[in-house]
């Protein structure tokens, strides 16, 4: 316990050295917000990994596996192909030229800009500002859990505790101080993953030999599992039950797509001066993300097999019924004991590079987007509001830990996803590359797909509707399709992603608006002038 606490206060050390780093370089908004614009290619793409990979995906995700097994692969092609090639070749390179056209600071200003609306910044400031704290709960919730099984701290201390760290440096130094302390904690967690899948596969004899014992272990997948569609770890689903839809629809879809909206990760794109730093950044990108997640799934997927040898249980029965307890519980009880002491500083790295980006999102969404831009108070460029955002962000990210249920990790993480990749995604492609987009276009298109999938969310969607009850209070049933005939599409909508449905809506909503709209030509030419 002493060694964990010395190298905890050591690796904290480097991280506040960072922060002071950063502040001492941070006199103005560009900085604060944009890093000054001038951001090294590599420290770009370890923070954009760092940003996207956290204890959501390692400790949330990794423990979802354990459940669902290897199918959840899928989900690390999905972040390497859409997160990290698509989103940086067509959406980084734009998006650029763009903020640089438009001296944008932030995700919401740059739409807002695009379409001259100050509606449409305060908006989207206002979205991001409500729900990235959810998101940032999950991450909170998930190192905390971390601390909880390695230091013995109980989980609402770790929870304030991490909070209060975290806050010192993040309100300070801002995107400087996020993106120096991401590089250094992005090269932590790449150290500590390939140790951590090496000896799991080294511990069952190489990869073909794990592999062949989680797929013999398919008759004692749990009876709800197979009920649910699972056949087996390694064997996947069968179509179109509510775990197919769920592992396809919710996790893969809604989470490999909404990546492409994420404010957080947008904004990075602007902090590199040139296309050529973006294309530099890909396989940086690229590889970090295969050894993020896809260690994740495939050590929460063969901890089955490890804990079966050793205890007689599944993963999810030594985690007690928790999954976010399963990668935790495998880290101290099956992993070396110096080994659990270093992947705590990688969760320390992940939770922090990914919250530290998310409060400032939420911060200068909420202080420059919201209050200064949108509703015109308060001083302009002015780095306080912001800071008070963040403050703020800080606070309600921590109240949502406190309140969420068990198990909520991946299920908030994909919330938030699939919610910005409905309201702003349709918005945000069209802007970039079609000039006909018209600002009456991009309303309808936000307000409809925030509208139609907090629906789906409330009404349709089991997972959301059954925990929050409106639902249940106004009609007297957990979803509105719960009394369906079983087994019917229209019962199985339950478990179909509100992305699938608002996404498509959100898309079609803004091409129909924009086509019998008239559009502002001069002004496009205006945002296109980089291009």
């Amino acid at each position: 316990m002493t060694v964990k606490l010395v190298i905890a206060l050591i690796y904290l050390g480097v991280v506040f050295y960072l922060g002071y780093v950063g502040w001492k370089h941070t006199r103005e908004a560009a900085d604060y917000m944009l890093a000054g614009r001038r951001m090294n290619p590599f420290i770009m793409a370890m923070s954009y990994g760092a940003t996207f990979i956290s204890t959501s995906a390692i400790v949330g995700f990794g423990g979802v596996a354990s459940l669902f097994g290897f199918p959840l692969l899928w989900l690390t092609f999905a972040n390497i192909f859409v997160g990290i090639f698509i989103a940086m070749v067509f959406f980084g390179r734009r998006t650029r030229r763009m903020g640089v056209a438009l001296d944008s600071h932030t995700f919401p200003e740059l739409l807002g800009r695009r379409f001259k609306s100050r509606f449409i910044q305060g908006f989207a400031g206002l979205v991001i500002f409500l729900f990235i704290p959810v998101y940032a709960a999950a991450v909170l919730i998930g190192i905390s859990r971390m601390i909880e099984v390695s230091l013995g701290i109980p989980y609402a201390a770790a929870l304030i505790g991490f909070t209060l760290i975290l806050a010192v440096y993040v309100v300070t130094g801002g995107m400087k101080a996020v993106m120096y302390t991401d590089a250094f904690q992005g090269g932590i967690m790449v150290v500590m993953m390939l140790i951590l899948v090496a000896h799991t596969y080294s511990l069952l004899g190489g990869v073909i030999p794990a592999h062949q014992a989680l797929t013999d272990m398919a008759s004692l997948l749990p009876e709800k599992l197979r009920a649910g569609g699972l056949e087996g770890w390694t064997q996947g689903t069968r179509f179109g039950t509510p775990l197919w839809l769920t592992i396809y629809t919710t996790i893969v879809f809604g989470v490999g797509v909404g990546v492409l909206a994420q404010p957080q990760l947008a904004v990075r794109y602007m902090t590199v001066s040139s296309d050529r730093q973006l294309n530099r950044a890909v396989l940086y990108g690229g590889v970090f993300i295969l050894l993020m997640t896809g260690v994740a799934f495939v050590v929460g997927a063969l901890s089955n097999v490890i804990f079966h040898q050793t205890t007689g249980k599944l993963a999810i029965a030594v985690a007690g019924g928790n999954v976010d307890v399963v990668i935790p519980t495998y880290i101290e009880t099956i992993m070396p004991a110096w080994f659990s002491t270093l992947f705590l500083m990688a969760m320390l790295a992940a939770a922090m590079s990914t919250l530290s980006s998310q409060y400032h999102a939420g911060g200068t969404s909420l202080g420059r987007d919201l209050l200064e831009k949108g509703l015109g108070l308060g001083k302009q460029e002015s780095i306080k509001g912001t800071q008070w955002g963040v403050v703020v962000t800080i606070a309600m990210g921590l109240v949502w830990a406190l309140f969420l249920p068990e198990s909520v990790i991946a299920k908030a993480t994909a919330f938030f996803f699939g919610l910005c990749a409905a309201t702003f995604l349709p918005v945000y492609f069209l802007g970039l590359y079609w000039k006909r987009m018209s600002r009456a276009a991009a309303v309808a298109s936000m307000l409809g797909g925030f509208g139609f999938s907090m629906f789906w969310l409330l009404f349709v969607h089991e997972a959301e509707a059954k925990a929050i009850g409106l639902c249940q209070i106004l009609f007297g049933k957990a979803t509105l399709v719960a009394d369906a005939t079983k087994g019917s599409w229209v019962f199985l909508l339950q478990w179909l992603d509100p992305n699938i449905v608002a996404l498509p809506f959100s898309l079609l909503l803004a091409v129909a608006v924009a086509l019998v709209t008239r559009h502002d030509a001069e002004h496009a030419e205006y945002c296109w002038r980089n291009y």
